[in-house]
């Protein structure tokens, strides 16, 4: 009996298979012809089959990974500068951002030129104005509408205390008795009596006298106010400085932190084409740029605001210019103590208070002569057609304080004047409560700003040069400085945000917590007050 022939393998091959595993692709299998068996033949061509796919997708895979290493993909390129649209704000087209982004266009190093008192100096084309404080105090005494309100407040009380202290103007008349009346030897006569008489009240009881010292008290009080006005106008004029003045040093912050992101994204860059960095990590550092990119445009329309806001409390236009002066406060903390006691005995508007009820006082005293009647006299000649004579006329009279004896005018003069020492105490309680919230805020500050100039600032800064060094020996790599950098810069932002607190709670608490500059200058008489008769008495 005829045995079925096998298949002949050849070295190295994989019984049953015919695969060579060492040279995929070439198949070596040898099958003997002599093979007739139809389910041997069968069974032999589907594992052929088998091996033919095996062998083409191992095939695909070695060709794929032939590939990895032999062609270069590109890194994401760093984005172009934002648009500035300053065509909405040709004041604020970004001028400053776009010398920025002009010479950052292609990556060049990065400076901020600063002054002698810390503020960034923007050199553009032209002369720079440069304003300091006390320009801008003496321009908002002279151009701050509000101050000229107040001014013509005091002049307004002054005008009626003189209006009230003047005497009553005598008064003539002519009288003519029964004329036309028929007599012997005249038919129309031209009567019996016919002349000119005068006429004169006479004030009794100090009234005028006390009706001008009431409106000069109350011209006293409209002094208080001014002066209270004049604080709210300094004040505001010099928060609204410093808070231009913080604005204009985060904008140069901004523009360091921009550089930082700049070399972060080079960096990323260059760690990508050395195989240590992936492609979102690229993606990463370029939109930290242009995030860098837009805070400089931020804080420069930021700026903007505030030097616009400065002038409007000044009531002047100027150009645009460079602020000269120090974020860091020069005087020495103050107490809560010390605070408190300085608000409650030197406030403008508990001056002002109690300037009121010394005028309420005297608008009492005032009230209280109005009842006494005056004189009034009248006098005159005249001829007596009957007598054929010249003659002469005088009277005198008063009135009878009979029913009205102004009592109830008294009654609303001393009712206000209760009603204005409870005024004193809720002024004094208000200015409290105000200076509790202004005074948190202040400490909080300071006591932040404090810590970073003692240990956080110096810190920072020292790890930065620490790892600036350290890479420079080759011991860290550049991402990690520029990382220590950033938080360098973050820190002295943090410390521009505390400084403008500071100034500005100190402002307030020194200026007796007066604010709003543009606020109309109050009258020296509240609503509802006494005021009630056409002629000021």
């Amino acid at each position: 009996m005829l045995q079925p022939l096998q298949p002949e393998l050849s070295e190295n091959a994989i019984p049953c298979m015919g695969i060579v595993p060492n040279q995929l692709g070439n198949m070596d299998v040898k099958i003997s012809a002599m093979d007739l068996d139809p389910m041997t033949n069968r069974a032999n061509g589907l594992m052929l089959a088998a091996a033919l796919a095996v062998a083409l997708f191992g095939q695909g895979l070695r060709a794929q990974e032939s590939a990895v290493g032999r062609r270069f993909i590109e890194p994401p390129p760093i984005p172009n500068a934002p648009a500035t649209l300053g065509g909405l704000d040709r004041v604020a087209s970004g001028q400053a951002y776009d010398a920025y982004a002009e010479s950052h266009s292609t990556l060049h190093d990065f400076e901020v030129e600063v002054i002698g008192d810390g503020a960034p100096a923007i050199n553009g084309p032209g002369a720079i104005n440069e304003y300091a404080l006390q320009d801008f105090l003496t321009l908002a005494c002279q151009h701050n509408p509000t101050l000229r309100q107040a001014r013509l407040q005091i002049s307004a009380e002054t005008a009626k205390a003189l209006q009230a202290g003047l005497y009553p103007n005598p008064f003539l008349r002519y009288s003519g008795e029964q004329i036309g009346v028929d007599v012997e030897g005249d038919k129309d006569s031209p009567g019996e009596f016919q002349g000119m008489i005068v006429s004169q009240r006479f004030v009794t009881g100090g009234k005028l006298r006390l009706s001008r010292e009431k409106y000069m008290r109350r011209a006293h009080v409209s002094q208080h106010l001014a002066m209270a006005q004049q604080f709210r106008v300094c004040n505001d004029v010099r928060i609204h400085f410093y808070r231009a003045l913080a604005a204009k040093e985060i904008l140069s912050l901004q523009k360091e932190l921009a550089k930082t992101a700049e070399d972060s994204a080079v960096t990323a860059q260059e760690l990508y084409n050395q195989g240590q960095a992936t492609r979102p990590e690229v993606r990463k550092a370029n939109i930290d740029l242009q995030r860098a990119r837009l805070a400089i445009l931020s804080a420069e329309n930021d700026y903007r605001q505030k030097f616009r806001q400065l002038l409007s409390v000044v009531g002047v236009s100027l150009t645009e210019g460079e602020l000269i002066g120090e974020l860091m406060p020069d005087a020495e903390p103050m107490s809560y103590q010390d605070a408190l006691s300085m608000v409650l005995s030197e406030s403008p508007e508990i001056a002002a208070a109690r300037a009121k009820l010394a005028a309420d006082r005297v608008t009492i005293q005032r009230e209280k002569v109005q009842w006494i009647p005056d004189v009034i006299a009248e006098g005159g000649a005249g001829y007596n057609f009957d007598a054929k004579e010249t003659t002469a006329t005088a009277g005198i009279g008063i009135q009878l304080p009979v029913f009205d004896r102004n009592q109830g005018t008294i009654r609303q003069a001393q009712l206000d004047y209760q009603r204005q020492q409870h005024e004193i105490r809720r002024t004094e309680l208000e200015l409290e409560q105000r200076l509790a919230a202004v005074y948190q805020q202040y400490l909080s500050a300071l006591q932040i700003a404090t810590e970073y100039n003692r240990l956080i600032l110096p810190e920072a800064r020292l790890a930065y040069e620490e790892l600036l060094r350290s890479y420079q020996d080759n011991r860290v790599d550049w991402p990690t400085v520029l990382s220590a950098q950033k938080d360098y810069a973050d820190a002295r932002l943090a410390l521009v945000s505390q400084l403008e607190q500071i100034r500005t709670n100190d402002v307030l608490i020194r200026g007796y917590l007066l604010h709003g500059g543009l606020m109309a200058a109050p009258g020296p008489t509240p609503p509802g007050h006494i005021d009630s008769v056409p002629k000021p008495r």
